[in-house]
């Protein structure tokens, strides 16, 4: 059986991007701490479920609208940044409200809600549809179906960010659990880098 070596090359690259620290490991930290592991998982589905819209979108030309129209671009990047940030808001507010003692127990919260966080963190950010824009192309061959190979890179993708986010989500859970005071800090500086990677994110010029 033949290997395809775009495959590996891909696998090998998007390996070392998924495992980067970004708004992906940031609020899968927030929610970690925030609403539990099972919360984190279904977030980090919510993640990796945006993927193959990025890719479909890159397939059909539909991402080229954001690379080539500045308002475009405005539109979802200010919204992808308000959202962060709504979110890094409300983490950076809950840690100087919740109880984190021995007897704290995660706030629970619906599994649509914490998919929602991770779907529209995603979808909602200019900088993943023009990566796929650029990146996926190149391991397109000729012959291939552009659609279908593109549905597959975006599926090796999620399948290491649904192997990656919840490892880090568990390393996160037992490091909060076995250092004190450490959750209630976790929280506030996955809250800021929220913030931050909002504020970054408005910036971003295509």
């Amino acid at each position: 059986m033949t290997i395809d070596g775009s495959l590996l090359a891909f696998t090998g690259i998007v390996a070392l991007l998924t495992v980067l620290p970004g708004a992906d490991m940031a609020l899968v930290a927030k929610v970690t701490l925030n609403e539990g592991r099972r919360a984190a998982f279904l977030t980090s589905l919510g993640i990796t479920a945006g993927l193959p819209i990025h890719a479909t979108a890159s397939a059909l030309g539909l991402s080229i609208v954001l690379a080539t129209s500045a308002e475009a671009f405005t539109v979802v990047k200010v919204a992808g940044a308000g959202y962060l940030a709504y979110l890094g808001i409300r983490t950076l507010r809950d840690s100087f409200r919740r109880d984190f003692g021995p007897s704290a127990t995660p706030r629970r919260t619906k599994a649509a809600g914490a998919f929602a966080q991770g779907f529209l963190t995603n979808v909602l950010n200019p900088k993943v549809a023009l990566f796929y824009l650029t990146f996926l192309p190149q391991f397109i061959a000729p012959g291939d179906s552009v659609l279908a190979k593109s549905l597959l890179l975006a599926g090796i993708h999620a399948g290491l960010g649904l192997v990656w986010l919840p490892l880090y989500a568990l390393a996160i859970d037992r490091l909060g659990r076995l250092v004190e005071g450490a959750r209630r800090w976790l929280e506030r500086v996955s809250g800021g880098a929220l913030i931050g990677l909002g504020v970054r994110l408005a910036f971003e010029r295509r």
